[in-house]
């Protein structure tokens, strides 16, 4: 049997060796794929009104996806999307769809700036009370939509500068 020959490998000490470089890598990963944080009341509204409410279901099925993708691994719960609820199940349930959906969406909000250090200002007794009983002063749904997506535009700050 014979043994295969070993490749010659010519080494000129002369030339001196180019050092290796790195690979670049991204900075800050997160920022790629940052999230949005100029959620707004006016720009809810009248985008709404000048959709036919397009805008609002869209938004609000964002603010579902957005919190799924940052609550989900320190939780391990999913909010249902919001156009299953809106289409689906509000209609079926008479409305009490609804009611839970907000609800668990507005204390898993408040949870997630809690475990995240920030000041807590969506619970689900803010939906209860400014979107529910606020309805009879007219203008606590909208203060409860402000108080929404001002928690989400703070939870997608946090969350692209911390992961």
């Amino acid at each position: 049997m014979t043994m295969p020959q070993q490749p010659q490998v010519n080494v000129n000490i002369n030339q001196p060796s180019i050092p290796q470089q790195p690979m670049a890598q991204p900075q800050n990963p997160i920022r790629q794929n940052s999230l949005r944080t100029k959620r707004g009341l006016l720009k809810y509204l009248l985008l709404g009104l000048v959709t036919f409410g397009i805008y609002d279901i869209w938004q609000m099925s964002e603010v579902g996806t957005t919190l799924n993708l940052i609550a989900t691994r320190r939780d391990g719960k999913r909010t249902m999307h919001y156009c299953l609820m809106f289409f689906l199940l509000g209609w079926l349930t008479l409305g009490i769809g609804w009611l839970v959906w907000y609800h668990k969406l507005s204390s898993r909000i408040g949870t997630e700036q809690a475990a995240r250090g920030l000041p807590v200002t969506v619970t689900a007794a803010t939906y209860w009370l400014w979107n529910i009983l606020g309805s009879l002063i007219i203008v606590g749904p909208f203060i409860y939509t402000y108080k929404l997506l001002h928690a989400m535009n703070d939870l997608c700050a946090d969350y692209n500068a911390r992961g």
